[in-house]
């Protein structure tokens, strides 16, 4: 080779090497969900930068809340984290509740308790079957999804409507339990006993499975705490902290059921934390639905807090003037300010209200497990191949609603 070819061929290998190659995935990509985009930087295939950025759904919730009434607040919390509403309801209810000091029946909390359960296992079904569909495993996303169908076959029935269900009151809930209720979730149970063990069947041994979730996505322990993580995402680095158990409300203490944890905090754990979840779920359901009474109140009784019959609203003026109240001006909590926070399907859903004594809240701030936990990807993703966002970012679980700010 003469010299000037070498001299050209070190000049062209200097400028190839110099800067990493910059990406934009999302926000349109399909494995960003809808509203994510992350800026990356590539040596070869290797990730070697990462900027994740979450600012592209502007809905305003938290102002959204401080224009209506309390309870008009229920809607928007549907739609913090829309595949499980019914846990955002609850927690929605009991912080407005706790400002109150009021409890609701026990009837109600074994009823919120077997609502949110399901929303729950509905959740999690959607996060694994999708994960498993990113990296090439359709079927079992088709069969999980089937169930979960199934489970928002009971919630409408509940509730009347499939998705967005708004169904939670303040003091208790907008209507109670229909009279299959109890049948139909006990004739589900054992269906979703099988879909799981038909999904660890056809995915857990699969090697294509295996080599792209285990030791792939790691998040420590100490990046967990470091970063507010909760939910399966931190009890699958080890951390076996779960609102339910250690800071339990409504009637969980009544409950016989474990936190499952990993080890790695990889893709494989949070995939088996959210299986294993699933089956501890369906046990609280069925003590729930064997220890909840079949009859008795659903809302406590105080007519400043609670919407009158409708048919009283239809026939008594008393009625119609303490529904027009309620429904205008909102009832009246005391001044002051409440943190009340809960186990969501991603981890603790906290909200923080502030109240100035009148039927609109002054402040609200909700602190989103989505939030935290879409903050640690950058720490499971560095390092890693361009193709481990998928899988690493689905088990992540990011719900946009809850990265609303």
């Amino acid at each position: 080779m003469e010299p000037a070819d070498e001299l050209l061929n070190d000049e062209v290998a200097l400028e190839l090497s110099e800067d990493p190659m910059r990406l934009n995935m999302g926000p349109s990509h399909p494995a960003m969900h809808g509203t994510i985009r992350m800026v990356v930087d590539l040596d070869g295939e290797t990730l070697v930068n990462l900027d994740v950025q979450p600012g592209y759904l502007h809905r305003g919730f938290e102002k959204s809340c401080e224009r209506g009434t309390w309870a008009q607040v229920f809607p928007y919390v549907d739609r913090l984290n829309y595949v499980s509403p019914m846990l955002n309801n609850v927690g929605w209810a009991l912080a407005v509740e706790k400002l109150l000091e009021i409890e609701v029946p026990e009837r109600c909390q074994y009823y919120r308790v077997i609502l949110g359960e399901l929303s729950r296992i509905s959740d999690h079904f959607t996060c694994n079957g999708a994960s498993a569909m990113e990296l090439g495993a359709f079927t079992p996303f088709l069969w999980l999804l089937k169930v979960r169908d199934w489970v928002w076959d009971i919630l409408e029935r509940e509730t009347g409507a499939r998705m967005t269900h708004s169904f939670g009151r303040i003091g208790g809930m907008a209507a109670p339990p229909t009279v299959n209720f109890k049948d139909d979730v006990l004739r589900l149970i054992p269906e979703l006993h099988k879909v799981v063990k038909e999904t660890e069947i056809m995915l857990l041994r699969n090697r294509i499975f295996l080599d792209r979730m285990q030791g792939v996505g790691v998040l420590t322990k100490e990046q967990a705490l470091s970063y507010g993580v909760t939910g399966p995402v931190a009890r699958s680095t080890g951390i076996p902290y779960d609102v339910r158990k250690d800071h339990p409300y409504l009637v969980y203490d009544r409950f016989d059921f474990d936190v499952p944890v990993g080890e790695d905090g990889d893709n494989w754990d949070r995939f088996m934390v959210r299986l294993e979840e699933i089956r501890q779920a369906i046990r609280i359901i069925e003590q729930a639905i064997e220890q909840m009474p079949d009859d008795g109140p659903i809302n406590v009784d105080d007519p400043r807090i609670v919407y009158p019959e409708k048919d009283d609203v239809y026939t008594t003026i008393e009625a119609t003037i303490a529904h027009f109240k309620l429904v205008m001006e909102g009832l009246r909590t005391p001044k002051g300010e409440v943190y009340s926070f809960t186990e969501g399907a991603n981890g603790e859903l906290g909200f923080h209200i502030v109240s100035d004594g009148s039927g609109t809240p002054y402040r609200v701030r909700v602190r989103p497990p989505c939030w935290y936990n879409l903050a640690a990807a950058r720490e499971m993703l560095l390092g890693g191949m361009i193709a481990d966002i998928i899988p690493t970012f689905g088990s992540v679980n990011m719900i946009g609603g809850e990265c609303d700010r």
